[in-house]
């Protein structure tokens, strides 16, 4: 369905097949600290608050719609070391289904080092990956695709995610994507599906700062909502050959790490729900804000009745 005849409010889905939500990419293991204030170029600061704590936009984005109501299966690949346990505890945990996830002996679990202005609760991310991690398209699993009503893809695996995106059309499956940054293989994933998300960074490199120029640059004939996440101006979103802006909640933050997964968690919970697509978009961008309360990627994820409560409030 293109943009121009997209509905406004999708049917309920939730529980229609084993899977809600399934995650194909990022999991990681994180390393975070923060500073007072960022240093000027050669300069030094004390870092403060060092933990070691669970991330990766996939993971993050699922561990929330977990939290939110969804059940949910994550597939991707780790290293066979202490950190892949420590990353996937928080979903083992939570019951998501981890059984696609693949031990890769010898290689290192991805890791980021994520340093965080405190006067801000901006962050800056160092990251690293074992190019062994990485998935092939003919590792994604055609059957798993089927069972879920959902799919959500990043870049970490191009060539498996855009192999996933084509299986979940043929299956019925919706999908989203999270990209970060517009290259080839990125916008070749963001083109075809159902939900392209992308980041204002995103749009910057695609149309020099023109955000609905974004949106109708991602929309094509499979789209049927294209959204722009601009931090705490909120989000923009182009659905039924309209433009819908929302802003973000009003907070402190304490630490801005995974407020884009965290975002997109809920905007899947949210579109099989069956919100309309305003009220998708309110409660993605209420979730993602009070994400940022909590330190690390996924240290602030909310159930569905605290945003819910945000949301009578604003």
């Amino acid at each position: 369905m293109s943009e121009a005849g997209a509905p406004l409010r999708w049917e309920r889905r939730r529980g229609e097949r084993p899977i809600d939500l399934l995650g194909l990419g990022q999991i990681s293991l994180d390393r975070v600290g923060a500073v007072a204030s960022w240093p000027t170029l050669g300069g030094k600061r004390a870092l403060e608050d060092e933990r070691e704590l669970p991330g990766g936009q996939v993971a993050t984005a699922v561990l929330a719609a977990t939290r939110l109501g969804l059940r949910c299966a994550i597939a991707g690949a780790v290293g066979a070391d202490e950190a892949a346990l420590l990353a996937l505890a928080p979903l083992v945990a939570a019951g998501v289904d981890c059984g696609a996830v693949r031990r890769v002996s010898g290689a290192r679990t991805r890791q980021a080092w994520v340093l965080r202005e405190s006067a801000s609760g901006e962050r800056t991310v160092f990251e690293r990956r074992d190019p062994a991690l990485r998935l092939e398209a003919h590792e994604v699993s055609e059957a798993l695709v089927a069972r879920a009503t959902l799919l959500l893809v990043d870049s970490e695996h191009p060539e498996a995610s855009l192999r996933a995106v084509r299986l979940a059309r043929e299956a019925g499956t919706l999908s989203l994507c999270d990209v970060e940054r517009a290259d080839e293989a990125s916008l070749a994933i963001a083109r075809e599906v159902d939900f392209p998300i992308v980041s204002e960074a995103f749009a910057d490199e695609t149309s020099s700062g023109d955000c609905t120029a974004a949106l109708r640059d991602l929309s094509g004939s499979a789209t049927r909502m294209a959204v722009v996440t601009r931090g705490e101006r909120g989000a923009l979103a182009l659905c039924g050959g309209r433009v819908h802006e929302v802003p973000a909640l009003r907070i402190q933050a304490l630490d801005t790490t995974g407020a884009g997964d965290v975002f997109r968690g809920a905007f899947a919970f949210a579109l099989l729900d069956g919100r309309g697509a305003r009220e998708v978009l309110e409660l993605a961008c209420a979730a993602a804000g009070l994400g940022c309360l909590g330190r690390g990627a996924q240290g602030g994820l909310p159930d569905l009745a605290t945003v819910e409560a945000r949301l009578r409030r604003a």
